[in-house]
């Protein structure tokens, strides 16, 4: 993978060539932005959504008050983490014509297009206009990354802010040791959003340190050890502003983080530790206390999650950055972008496996390591396609052929499952339908949205009205607020079964399958993913299904 693109001759047809890869891109991102304007509203509620903008109201009154009201500085243990996402879901909420989880949907969408928009120009200038193009549609059509991007209001903000970063990182590599004004810019505003979503951002510091290595030893074997230093040193300097620019950013969506100079560290302890009383979630087909999961869960849950192309390509990308740092032909500053790429597409795992700490939720807390994957992957097909072009025409098409047919897998299990393109498994896990008995699937709840206006328009239909206090009861197993927000105010939710007119339950373990009739089934691929249940005049006294000790 040394010469991606960097030694090939510029002619008249691999000119057009490349304009048509930019131009596919713009087109993909181009429908991106339509799919995800058209169906934004469909995304339900998961259990973080209210509580994030309770925090932002708390945020923004803080703000408003010149600095008077605090109390977001101690609220629950979000104060620990940024709340930029929600903030500017809030602030937006005031301009535009949606409900407040709508327009949360709706920026959820723009930032995850963003993103889409980001990675593509990392891997354009990783791997030139066809890894580009491979880049963006790896990416656009990975289920797992596309439906958290709707409605994770931590994790996909976070890994597009990542790439911000890493964009500015790439940069500062093909500029030394020069780095321009768009490239400081560009470190401060990825440095300043990552960290300020998340402690865990700090890990790009790490990424650089050790993937200007290479570039550094290079500038001492050029340089001299004198002059490599004074080269460094004065990078540094130079990216001061950069950094600075990223603090203030840091502090205005993080304020706790600034209150004390140790509070980021104080965040890096809290959660290095489980701070929640433990529970148990399934993972290949039996049942794990969240903090005893094996260090298998990780790799697992990646290689059935991720489209089976990704991993192909991504485990090539990976392997060509390790080939490529013992070859002396490949440029310094492309072994160091490189390195950057496979250190934020796997440290974040390999920290994981060996540290073993508490994992639940899939592998949503490590969405920000998919995008550098889907560049390392994009980089292995651009360098696949060139190497082809010694054997004809026909290869390169067979290559094109091949990637098509692995894109057009994901895509297809993305609009059966969509809404939920989140709880994808690819085919070497059978899809949903085979991984339903071994793992979670809508662990977030995704379903209550869809399973509400079903009942709704049910009840609408016959034409009946509640009779107990002007309200429905319904018994809840799951997240009761998402639940409330769909149903709206004329029914009354809770966990209590007793008296109540219908139970809305998760197709996950913990749910009780009911003897009763069913009102409303949301499936997918013959999964359940929710019920509603009639049990008015039924003595039905649980929902949860206890997990045996």
């Amino acid at each position: 993978m040394s010469s991606i693109t960097t030694s090939v001759v510029e002619t008249p047809q691999r000119r057009s060539i490349e304009q048509i890869c930019d131009d596919l891109a713009w087109v993909a991102l181009g429908i991106v932005i339509i799919v995800a304007g058209l169906t934004f509203e469909d995304y339900g509620l998961g259990w973080d959504d209210y509580t994030h903008a309770e925090y932002a109201d708390l945020l923004l009154k803080m703000y408003g008050s010149g600095f008077r009201d605090t109390g977001a500085l101690s609220f629950a243990n979000l104060f620990m983490y940024g709340g930029g996402f929600d903030m500017a879901a809030a602030l937006l909420h005031k301009i535009v014509p949606f409900e407040l989880f709508e327009t949360r949907r709706l920026l959820g969408a723009i930032v995850g297009v963003i993103g889409l928009a980001v990675t593509w120009r990392v891997g354009r200038r990783v791997g030139g206009p066809i890894a580009g193009l491979a880049t963006l549609l790896l990416l656009a059509l990975c289920p797992t990354f596309y439906g958290h991007m709707f409605m994770n209001p931590k994790d996909a903000p976070f890994a597009v802010a990542m790439m911000v970063l890493m964009l500015g990182l790439v940069r500062l590599a093909q500029d030394y040791p020069k780095p321009s004004a768009h490239t400081v810019l560009i470190i401060g505003i990825g440095a300043g959003l990552s960290i300020g979503s998340r402690i865990l951002g700090g890990l790009a510091l790490v990424y650089a340190l050790v993937g200007f290595i290479p570039l550094l030893l290079a500038d001492v074997r050029a340089q001299g050890l004198r002059e490599a230093v004074h080269r460094f040193a004065h990078v540094c300097y130079v990216l001061l502003p950069g950094l600075l620019l990223g603090y203030l950013i840091m502090g205005l969506i993080w304020p706790w983080s600034i209150m004390e100079p140790a509070n980021p560290f104080h965040a890096l302890t809290y959660f290095s530790h489980f701070f929640e009383k433990p529970w148990k979630e399934m993972f290949d087909g039996a049942l794990v206390s969240v903090p005893d999961m094996p260090w298998s869960y990780l790799p697992t849950l990646f290689a059935l999650q991720l489209p089976e192309i990704l991993i192909g390509l991504g485990v090539a990308g990976i392997a060509g950055t390790f080939m490529s740092l013992s070859r002396p032909n490949v440029a310094p500053n492309r072994k160091t972008i490189l390195l950057m790429l496979t250190l934020a597409a796997t440290l974040p795992l390999v920290i994981a496996m060996v540290k073993r700490p508490a994992l639940y939720n899939g592998i949503r807390h490590f969405i920000f390591v998919i995008p550098p994957m889907t560049v390392l992957a994009g980089a292995a097909f651009g360098w696949l396609y060139n190497w082809l072009k010694d054997h004809g025409r026909g290869a390169q098409s067979a290559a094109v052929a091949v990637f098509i047919f692995g894109l057009l897998l994901p895509l297809n299990e993305m609009i059966r499952l969509h809404p939920y393109q989140y709880t994808h498994f690819n085919h070497i896990a059978g899809t949903v339908r085979a991984a339903d008995a071994r793992y979670m699937l809508d662990y977030w709840g995704l379903a209550f949205k869809q399973a509400s206006d079903e009942l709704q328009e049910l009840l609408d239909e016959r034409d009946e009205e509640p009779t107990k206090g002007g309200k429905w009861k319904v018994a809840v197993c799951g997240p009761q607020r998402p639940a409330q927000v769909a149903l709206g105010q004329d029914f009354s939710i809770g966990w209590d079964s007793k008296g109540a007119d219908f139970a809305m339950t998760l197709g996950e373990f913990y749910c009780k399958g009911l003897t009763a009739p069913v009102l409303v089934e949301i499936k997918r691929d013959d999964v359940v993913f929710a019920r509603v249940y009639d049990i008015r005049g039924r003595n039905i006294s649980d929902l949860l299904a206890i997990p045996a000790p």
